[in-house]
């Protein structure tokens, strides 16, 4: 685990080694054990190294026998053993014994093609100085972040935008990303908050020739895309179709099959592996199948709040004492400034998914003792674990004759609906569904999760509001329609496969848990894994509407034989903070500062009295608005702090 950076020069310049000393201090708390750089002028790369696997030798840059290929890369390739083995069967020399090695091997015998064999997490560059070719390639599911950006001299590379800025490069806020950013409390790749810096996609490799000309040297393509459903038939261009069991009990042994697969794969490490626990069925599953591995008691991690609503400790106990593990508590208490200081440097980029909080405070624990802790992150989008799965079937079923009397009176009965602080009120449960009810399935999947409507931004703007903005819902749209021949449901998580889980809960979990020097893998998305549930139908992820809904239902069926019953069954609670009650407490004072009306009109982004709205009716507990009320308290310290000298 590392984090990775770099330059590639037009003709005429010359790699600046002091530029890449400065990308690398700015990314150390990536790898603290060691760095390393390579430039033969034309291309620089560079890696600060976290020291997991080939302790003693697994310094990078790595090379070919002749130095005519280099490479870096950040994460880990879980088949690296295997890979190297064919490698050297086909006349390859290796230096070391670790995973990075491999990959200019790999390239001499892929090319640009050398991920597809990989199994694993990664954002790798690799520099081909005869060819003159760099490729950046990033991870199947976007585990591993990859920024990357075009100036006057070549292009700039790093794990985190932090690394490229370090590196001079001058930007401005980008206005889209802004307005996405309203709706979704995070940035949508690939575009991300900093004008001119882009996010290497999940699945995406760029090209960058030496000599071309600037509009041409620069290229970016999908090396992966999520496997079509399989309907009989292959989609176009995909190949032979893959059999599927035919019976729920195929299905079930299959995927239970598939998850000891991944469990055990990503265990591989020359350090002790530890794990996350929250008490909810995928972590929990996650530490059951590592417990049955692990020839030690696997060392598990939990929080907690005082709030008891939110506090899931207990859930968190009971699956450490069923698996003998070495369980460790923290409770978290908020600091306000401290808090949300932390959250800005981190994460580079406006990012107002309160949840990570709860990420920075488990990684900081888990750091203190192991190096590598495994996850259950990607459960819900793989296997069909949100809520708003049952928000999707209900309206498909109420849409037809969904009319306006209907909607309005459905807006008046969540407005009937006392207001609440706890983790998703009826009110805002009712409130939500009425706003996505009657939309097409791809802009109402949107609003199940939406923070700021379109007009809700647009009263924001107020005549300030920015020219060429599309609405947020084209992303939605766009990567719905990208999976055509698949029913539904398997459509609309397709939509969170791509957008969400890559550029919101992977992101959080990656700076949260490099912040302290730790490394976070996560099984349940394993490429074997996921490529088998993309081809489940719906009813065996959501069951229908007339047999309960149960979320999550063919990984229960496998979870009933291995966990506890109350963990199967206990409902859903998410991995949430007490955030509206701290917005109301302790944060208060923070709240009326950043976004009272003065501070508001002297970052000249929102209409003060627009801004203003929204947070008495947060504070006067007209309404639960405390995710808008956050996420506008976070974009105005992030704005403060990269562009008004705050």
């Amino acid at each position: 685990m590392c984090g990775i950076f770099g330059a590639a020069m037009r003709p005429g310049g010359l790699v600046d080694n002091r530029m890449l000393t400065r990308m690398a201090d700015a990314l150390g708390h990536r790898g603290p054990d060691e760095r390393g750089f390579w430039s033969d002028g034309v291309v620089g790369l560079g890696a600060v190294r976290l020291s997991i696997i080939d302790l003693a030798t697994g310094q990078q840059p790595v090379h070919n026998e002749d130095s005519s290929v280099v490479a870096v890369q950040n994460g880990e390739l879980y088949n690296y053993e295997a890979l190297r083995a064919d490698l050297a069967a086909k006349g390859h020399a290796f230096r070391a014994a670790g995973d990075t090695e491999i990959l200019p091997h790999l390239y001499e015998e892929h090319g640009p093609g050398l991920a597809e064999p990989i199994r694993g997490m990664f954002a790798i560059a690799v520099w081909d100085a005869a060819r003159g070719r760099l490729l950046l390639v990033r991870d199947r599911m976007g585990i591993k972040p990859l920024f990357w950006a075009e100036t006057a001299d070549g292009l700039v590379f790093a794990s985190e935008i932090k690394g490229i800025l370090a590196a001079g490069f001058a930007t401005d806020l980008d206005r889209q990303a802004l307005h996405d950013y309203l709706s979704l409390d995070f940035v949508s790749g690939p575009r991300t908050m900093f004008a001119g810096i882009h996010r290497l996609g999940p699945g995406e490799i760029l090209e960058w020739r030496a000599g071309e000309p600037r509009a041409m040297a620069t290229s970016v393509r999908r090396w992966w895309s999520l496997p079509a459903q399989h309907a009989g038939t292959p989609a176009p261009g995909e190949g032979p179709a893959l059999a599927m069991p035919r019976s729920v009990d195929g299905l079930t042994a299959a995927l239970r099959t598939h998850l000891e697969d991944a469990v055990e794969a990503t265990m591989v490490s020359d350090v002790p592996v530890g794990a996350f626990l929250s008490g909810g069925l995928d972590s929990s599953l996650v530490v059951a199948l590592m417990a049955r591995i692990a020839d030690r008691p696997v060392r598990t991690f939990t929080i907690g709040f005082d709030d008891a609503g939110y506090d899931e400790r207990v859930w968190a106990r009971r699956v450490a004492d069923a698996f003998g593990t070495e369980h460790n508590e923290l409770v978290v208490r908020p600091d306000p400034e401290a808090m949300l200081e932390a959250m800005v440097s981190t994460y580079d980029e406006p990012f107002a998914d309160s949840s990570a909080i709860a990420a920075w405070a488990v990684s900081e624990q888990a750091a203190r003792d192991v190096k590598v802790v495994l996850s259950g992150d990607g459960g819900d989008e793989v296997f069909g674990g949100y809520v708003i799965y049952k928000a999707d079937r209900l309206a498909r079923l109420l849409r037809p004759g969904f009319a306006a009397p209907a909607r309005a009176a459905l807006r008046t009965a969540a407005g009937l609906v006392p207001t609440s602080d706890g983790k998703m009120g009826l009110d805002l449960k009712l409130q939500r569904f009425a706003a996505g009810a009657a939309r097409d399935p791809a802009s109402a999947h949107l609003a199940w999760r939406e923070i700021f409507d379109e007009s809700d931004k647009a009263a924001l703007y107020g005549s300030r509001a920015p020219e060429g903005i599309r609405p947020t819902h084209a992303a939605f749209r766009a990567a719905f329609d990208a999976y055509p021949n698949a029913d539904l449901l398997n459509r609309l998580m397709a939509i969170d496969l791509g957008l969400s889980l890559p550029d919101d809960m992977l992101t959080k979990v990656d700076r949260a848990s490099m912040a302290h020097g730790l490394e976070v893998r996560v099984p349940l998305l394993d490429r074997e894994l996921v490529d088998f549930m993309a081809r489940v139908p719906a009813r065996y992820k959501v069951r229908p509407v007339t047999r309960g809904m149960d979320l999550k239902w063919l990984l229960k069926r496998v979870a009933r034989d291995i966990l506890p019953p109350e963990i199967v069954d206990r409902p859903k609670a998410g991995f949430h903070v007490p955030v509206p009650a701290w917005l109301k407490g302790p944060l208060r004072p923070m709240v009326e500062r950043e976004l009272g009306r003065e501070a508001v009109a002297r970052r000249g982004i929102f209409e003060p009295e627009a801004v203003a709205r929204v947070v008495d009716d947060h504070l006067s507990g007209r309404r639960n608005l405390s995710r808008n009320v956050w996420g506008l308290l976070v974009f105005a310290r992030w704005f403060d702090r990269h562009f008004d000298g705050g």
